[in-house]
This record gives C-alpha cells, structure tokens and sequence, in this order.
C-alpha cells in the first residue's frame, strides 16, 4: 500500500469537502425552491473538473499521476456529492415533488456527461 498515496487522497478530500460545503452554505442563502441547487451544482462542476483532469492526464507530461490522485481521487471525490444527490433525490420522492425528482435526475445525468465531455474537449483543443 502506497502512504503517499493514501495522504494525496485524503488531503485532495478535505480540500473538496470543505470547498463542498461551503458551497451548499453560499447556496443555502440564495435559493428558496425545494430543488437541489447547490449539490446539482456542485456535481455538474465536479463532473467538468474530472473531465479536465483526465484529459490533462492523457497528454503525459501535463500532469502526473500523484497529480491525478489527489484531483481526481481526493479532490473531486470530496468534492462532488453523488450521495447526497440519491439520498436528496430519494427525498423529492418521498416529499412528493416528482418535476424537481424528475428535473434532478435527468439534468444531473445528462448535464454531468456533457460537462464531463466538454472538460476533456477543452483540454485537446488546447
């Protein structure tokens, strides 16, 4: 087992946890709808970073692979919020709000990929 690794991981988590969650506070001050803006946010933007960091990773001199853990692995798995998204989704549901359950789901999907693709066309076009 690789300690560097393991500390490049867990420093990258903190940084996207706490970048995370002062995210979800800045949101919760300027939204009033039932939908999940901040974490709906936060994963598409996530989504886009990973795309880059990936691209970036492919051009092999760009960034190194203790570069790629501590974005990809640590950062943006901090960072992005997959799980709150299914427990807040599963909440839509529960609450009976089937547009935004429906709105979350399928933006969240659809939007993350193309952010995802869009961050590694960036970077090749570069």
């Amino acid at each position: 087992m690789d300690n560097r690794a393991i500390l490049l991981v867990g420093v990258g988590g903190l940084i996207g946890s706490i970048l995370r969650y002062l995210a979800a506070v800045v949101f919760s001050g300027h939204t009033s709808t039932g939908f999940p803006l901040a974490t709906f946010t936060v994963n598409l933007l996530g989504c886009f970073l990973i795309g880059v960091i990936f691209a970036l990773s492919e051009r092999g001199d760009v960034l190194s692979p203790e570069w790629r853990i501590f974005l990809a692995t640590g950062f943006c798995g901090g960072f992005t919020t997959f799980s709150s998204f299914s427990y807040e989704s599963i909440r839509l549901m529960q609450d009976g709000q089937f547009l935004y359950l429906g709105l979350n789901v399928v933006l969240s999907v659809v939007l993350g990929f193309a952010a995802t693709y869009l961050g590694m066309i960036l970077v090749k076009a570069l």
